[in-house]
């Protein structure tokens, strides 16, 4: 009697993997005589969590704009499922299925936090309706079925039902974040780049947050990756499958958070060689 491999099936553990959501290639980024990004390169495989992580001044936030589409780089790639996105401004990254939250929440203070979700739904799947929910917000009720479950399963994944009818104008900064990453998921992205979404939490704050992006990852209705450029270390090797380590804009290391523990490099440039330094903030 022959098994499912003899008959030609393939076992699990020699599948390839799934290729990367979102990959770049040889990024180089030059401001006049200085070098930011030195040939740097990274990929995020679906459904992960994947932080970025490296001292002041390392490129981090200049890599981040390059992904995002904010700045073009001198050289290098930058692919999206696949697709060379590297001369796609940010709009046409979001509608190839990549998401953004800011240091600072960008929200609309007159809108409460249901609006928000229902209007960036609507950018993704409703562009037509746009120009009318911005002159009438009565408009921004949900229009179907599909639209009222989506945005109620977004605000039940974060925690947010209590406040849907509440202006974002006076929740707490933890609060703000969360909206801003519920806004995000709401045009079904592939990838969420977050940027140092953990920056002004207390420690309740980053404790609910991290539960969070755990939950958006586990979510079987939709797979997504966030890429986290944060300054907690300690948060970054808690959440992440996978670590990239930038120093003086080069990529310095890369790897489970076990191998970026075990790093001497990366303990040198920035961890430091006291386990302390691990589990907390730089300074």
């Amino acid at each position: 009697m022959s098994t499912d491999t003899e008959a030609g099936a393939v076992a699990p553990e020699t599948l390839a993997p799934a290729p990367p959501v979102l990959e770049a290639s040889g990024v180089t980024v030059r401001f006049g005589g200085l070098l930011a990004l030195s040939d740097v390169g990274l990929a995020i495989p679906p459904g992960t969590i994947v932080g970025l992580v490296g001292p002041n001044g390392a490129g981090k936030s200049t890599l981040f704009a390059v992904l995002s589409g904010l700045l073009r780089p001198a050289s290098g790639r930058v692919h999206l499922r696949g697709r060379d996105i590297t001369k796609d401004s940010p709009q046409g990254r979001a509608r190839q299925g990549m998401a953004r939250t800011f240091q600072q929440p960008e929200l609309f203070l007159g809108l409460t936090v249901r609006e928000h979700i229902v209007l960036a739904h609507r950018v993704r799947f409703s562009r037509q309706r746009l120009w009318r929910d911005m002159v009438d917000p009565r408009s921004l009720l949900p229009s179907s079925r599909e639209e009222k479950e989506r945005v109620d399963t977004l605000l039940e994944l974060l925690d947010l039902t209590q406040v849907a009818r509440s202006a974002v104008g006076g929740l707490p900064l933890g609060t703000s974040r969360l909206v801003e990453i519920a806004r995000a998921l709401a045009t079904r992205p592939d990838i969420v780049l977050l940027d140092e979404p953990l920056s002004g939490l207390d420690m309740k704050e980053t404790e609910n947050l991290a539960s969070v992006f755990q939950r958006v990852v586990n979510n079987e209705d939709h797979r997504v990756s966030l890429l986290m450029v944060e300054h907690d270390v300690a948060t970054v090797l808690s959440l992440s499958s996978r670590i990239f380590v930038l120093n003086f804009g080069e990529l310095i290391a890369s790897g489970t958070p076990a191998e970026i523990r075990g790093n001497e490099s990366v303990r040198s440039a920035y961890l430091g060689d006291d386990d302390a330094t691990v589990g907390g903030k730089p300074q």
